[in-house]
């Protein structure tokens, strides 16, 4: 199973970006997902999850601007980000996970900043 992130960047504060996770090997709609980030000397923060039946939870932090969403024709996980503010500059990453299997993408960087 290989997961793909994509769509970070930079941003001014109060933009949007969304991130994508291609899922290839395997049916997104299988495994729980999640999107977690890591800012420098930081350790990794779980952001939000959504469960194989859709359920979401996220982080205090970030509760009311960002969504979690999966498109199981794509085989894609999304993460929408709106009012972005500079704390929420990280890398973030994309997981999937069943049972003892634990899969990782390689991370797309966000930076928030004017």
């Amino acid at each position: 199973v290989q997961l793909v992130e994509s769509g970070g960047g930079r941003v001014q504060p109060g933009g949007s970006l969304r991130l994508s996770c291609a899922v290839s090997g395997s049916i997104v709609s299988l495994y729980a997902m999640a999107w977690y980030r890591q800012d420098l000397g930081k350790q990794r923060e779980l952001v939000g999850t959504i469960s194989i039946y859709g359920n979401t939870n996220y982080a205090d932090s970030v509760k009311g601007r960002f969504t979690i969403s999966r498109d199981n024709a794509k085989n894609t996980l999304y993460l929408q980000m709106n009012t972005l503010q500079p704390e929420d500059t990280a890398v973030y990453y994309c997981s999937a996970q069943r049972g003892s299997e634990l899969y990782w993408g390689q991370g797309t960087q966000v930076t928030v900043s004017s």
